[in-house]
């Protein structure tokens, strides 16, 4: 029941307490009597009699809040980390790695990796020198090797390596055609790219060195990838053909030169066996010109015979004159001998043989218009 009702009844709390009109109490005789109470509670005394118990709580939450500073203030550095230490926001000094101490709120400790070895990506479709669309994925890896630039040369130094990177791969591209960026120039962009990265993040000194650079792919745009894979297949078999071709050159040019040798020594020894055999022939009609001169018929006679069994021991086929008859023999030894190798003789060949034997062997005695060799021909020709 609320106590203002209506009526006249006046049930206020603050009223007619003690037999008196009274209002609420006052604030400052509330918190009295509270810390008063809080005193007592804590067997304090008043302040002629000893330490009160506000003071206590006051030492012991301050030592709690120094513990609490001071365990604040370990850190640990790991050993690939360097740390940049920073006293009241300014770069104070470098620490080693290890367990460490600062003072809180007054020095910060920034790790910074300076052993791995991390990796940036960029990949983007661009326009080479001769106009053609070419999609390039590279990855550079670098390392820090000055924290401090690292942390304040930029703002990000992330941000920036990767912008320097866009900016490096489109110009080299830009200034490259494109069947050296897909095919025989890919070593030649790497090296490129990676020349132009480092002088691009020169000036901004952000304390990274550059490791490697990897071109990962190089490829045209999808729309045309069949045609310049086939063009690119085709520029690999003239490049493996000019290597066979060198690598047949290499073997045959030393075979070549033994020929040549060879031949070189065959042409000399030639030379020299006929130049010796031109001269046994001068010595040879030398030796014959006195014996000619003393019995020239003995002598041309004896030299038609040796001709003629020279003649005759060189071949397998012989013409015969069949004794004045008009008609001239055909005799094809050769055939005539393997046949008395493999059967005996018949009697058409013993007869062939026996008018082999009855033949005049004096040249002189065969008429001159039916044989077949004649001799007045040797005997012009010795005149």
């Amino acid at each position: 029941m609320a106590w203002n009702e209506p009526g006249g009844n006046n049930n206020d709390p603050w009223k007619n307490k003690g037999g008196r009109d009274q209002g609420p109490p006052d604030l400052d005789d509330v918190f009295k009597n509270l810390f008063g109470k809080f005193a007592k509670s804590g067997g304090g005394r008043g302040p002629g009699g000893g330490k009160s118990m506000g003071g206590i709580g006051l030492g012991l939450i301050a030592g709690l809040l120094v513990a609490i500073w001071v365990i604040s203030g370990f850190y640990t550095i790991r050993e690939a980390e360097r740390g940049v230490v920073l006293r009241f926001g300014e770069f104070n000094q470098f620490v080693e790695p290890g367990l460490r101490w600062k003072p809180t709120f007054v020095d910060e400790v920034i790790p910074v990796d300076v052993q791995t070895v991390r990796d940036m990506p960029s990949a983007g479709s661009m326009l080479t020198e001769d106009e053609n669309v070419v999609t390039v994925e590279m990855v550079v890896q670098y390392r820090v090797v000055e924290p401090y630039k690292y942390t304040f040369s930029v703002t990000n130094p992330e941000k920036s390596l990767s912008q320097a990177l866009d900016s490096a791969i489109r110009y080299v591209v830009g200034h490259s055609t494109m069947d050296n960026v897909l095919t025989s120039g890919r070593e030649v962009v790497r090296q490129q790219v990676r020349e132009e990265l480092e002088a691009i993040l020169e000036p901004y000194d952000i304390g990274i060195s550059i490791v490697d650079m990897n071109l990962k792919d190089a490829r045209p745009p999808e729309a045309v990838k069949s045609a310049f894979d086939d063009a690119i297949a085709a520029q690999e078999d003239e490049e493996r053909y000019i290597r066979e071709a060198e690598a047949y050159a290499r073997e045959i040019e030393p075979r070549a030169r033994g020929q040549v040798n060879r031949m070189l020594e065959e042409a000399q020894a030639y030379k020299e066996r006929v130049t010796l055999e031109a001269q046994g022939e001068v010595a040879r009609f030398a030796e014959l010109l006195p014996q000619y001169q003393a019995a020239p018929e003995v002598t041309r006679q004896r030299i038609y015979l040796e001709t003629m069994e020279n003649v005759y021991s060189n071949t397998s086929k012989i013409l015969v004159d069949n004794k004045g008859s008009g008609n001239m023999m055909y005799l094809p030894l050769d055939k005539i001998l393997e046949r008395q190798q493999s059967n005996t003789p018949s009697a058409a060949q013993r007869n062939t043989l026996e008018g082999l034997r009855n033949v005049d062997p004096n040249p002189q005695n065969t008429p001159s218009n039916n044989t077949g060799i004649r001799s007045d021909r040797f005997r012009s020709g010795r005149d």
